[in-house]
């Protein structure tokens, strides 16, 4: 499958007003390229593993618009064949127009021809394996060296699904987890994502593990990262749904019946599930969280302790921290 790529040098306070307007002409899903840095709350939200370092911010931007090219060359835009000489003047018209009332910068229009784009794979070129204290992560398309051989190994594919092990917060809350878990530990990983925290639980010893996750791609990347690293059928039972609202899912998930809940997700979410969460540990079950901004640490304590728990002890590591507490 072949695309036309309409590349356009802008400005970044006039992205969202061109993607805007040609979206209207049937331009969509356009990818944005600039330097503008990402704030911690933007981070919190992205919530990515990778992170680039980016170079200073000089206000320009490139918005990219790929419409698939027809066998005899044509395109297709809402429906209807039409031709790149035509689309581009669409959008240079459209661009033209704005210019009459704000700064959109250049406004350059260039075209381009592009093969079929593995969105899904490229994201591997920057995942290469490396260690978690002691443990060696590395993907399922690296080998282990003879120098790693008697680590413990942990093999990851995210697929779709987040988690790597190389963002901060899953870091932390590995290292608290290998701290409680025991070979009678039933632990329940609330947005397991790609397994790596329920399975790594599973390696230090658990007897058994539920996770659970709104994405459904997460079913795929943990029965796949179940299968490499060596996990039992039925060890880790994956269950898809909101724990917070679905009376259903919390009803499936269990009360009463976890040693430890993990949940690595974001400040705003752990507020509003942790008194959930209460009634599915078990009494003297330990709760571990992280994906908390160093400044919502005070917000994610607060919630803690107003559902009856304590905490026991707040790690950190870059900018993020991890809240490990224990039901009474």
């Amino acid at each position: 499958m072949r695309w036309t790529k309409f590349r356009i040098k802008t400005i970044t306070d006039a992205e969202d007003i061109i993607v805007s307007t040609l979206y209207d002409i049937g331009l969509e899903g356009a990818q944005i390229e600039d330097k503008v840095p990402l704030t911690a709350l933007e981070k919190e939200q992205m919530f990515v593993d990778i992170l680039p370092d980016c170079p200073e911010d000089d206000g320009i931007a490139y918005l990219s618009f790929f419409v698939e090219e027809k066998e005899d060359g044509s395109l297709e835009v809402m429906g209807e064949r039409t031709d790149r000489e035509t689309v581009l003047k669409r959008v240079e018209d459209e661009l033209e127009g704005l210019r009459q009332f704000c700064d959109i910068g250049e406004g350059a229009v260039t075209v381009d021809e592009t093969e079929d784009i593995d969105w899904i794979n490229n994201w591997k070129q920057y995942f290469h394996q490396f260690y978690i204290d002691d443990i060696l992560v590395i993907p399922s398309w690296e080998d282990v060296r003879p120098e790693d051989q008697g680590r413990m190994v942990l093999h990851i594919d995210p697929g779709t699904a987040f988690g790597t092990g190389m963002h901060e917060t899953t870091q932390l809350c590995i290292r608290q987890l290998r701290k409680y878990v025991t070979p009678e530990t039933v632990l329940l990983d609330v947005g397991t994502g790609s397994g790596i925290l329920a399975i790594l639980s599973l390696m230090f010893g658990a007897r058994h593990a539920v996770g659970t996750d709104l994405d459904v791609c997460a079913v795929e990347a943990v029965a796949q990262n179940c299968a490499v690293n060596g996990i039992k059928e039925g060890q880790f039972e994956m269950m898809i749904g909101n724990l917070i609202t679905d009376k259903a899912v919390q009803d499936r998930v269990g009360y009463g019946c976890y040693d430890i809940v993990a949940a690595n997700i974001l400040a705003d979410v752990l507020v509003p599930l942790t008194p959930v969460i209460v009634g599915q540990l078990k009494p003297g079950g330990i709760y571990v969280t992280s994906g908390i901004i160093d400044d919502k640490e005070e917000t994610v304590a607060e919630a803690v302790r107003a559902a009856g728990l304590k905490v026991l002890e707040v790690t950190r590591q870059g900018e993020w921290v991890s809240i490990t507490a224990r039901k009474e």
